[in-house]
């Protein structure tokens, strides 16, 4: 595919990631590939398409309020690079932390490889450490005076 055929799926995931987790389910199923490799930042390896959906839906069950922003794209090759963000409601359970109700912003940085318009590949980078300081699981520093 060409530079602009991989933006514009890019593109779609982010507008159909912000329609919900049936949109988003329904988009993994038409732009991933069956035998995709998700590496995260917990270091948790997702093979296949069903691993990785089942990832997927524990975030949105644990923000079902999600919102995504694309603040970075660069496309070369068969690679994208993006760096985005996204706000939710802590209504479920994530990593082992129950629901608080907070509202948390995150960002991440990732690497997606594509074969034949198909995402196969990507390896991820979330502000963890960020997110469970928002979630309270880790104390923030305080100031001093």
């Amino acid at each position: 595919m060409s530079t602009k055929e991989n933006k514009a799926l890019m593109r779609r995931f982010f507008e159909e990631w912000n329609k919900g987790k049936a949109a988003i389910m329904a988009d993994v199923d038409k732009g991933c590939a069956n035998d995709i490799v998700a590496h995260s930042s917990t270091g948790r390896e997702m093979r296949g398409l069903k691993d990785f959906k089942q990832f997927l839906s524990g975030i949105w069950d644990a923000f079902p309020d999600i919102h995504y922003t694309l603040d970075d794209l660069f496309i070369e090759g068969d690679k994208a690079v993006l760096r985005y963000s996204w706000t939710g409601t802590h209504k479920g359970s994530l990593m082992g932390i129950p629901p608080t109700n907070k509202k948390v912003t995150m960002w991440a940085i990732e690497i997606y490889r594509f074969v034949n318009g198909k995402l196969v590949e990507a390896w991820g980078r979330i502000d963890t450490f960020g997110l469970t300081q928002q979630l309270g699981a880790i104390p923030t520093p305080r100031k001093e005076k």
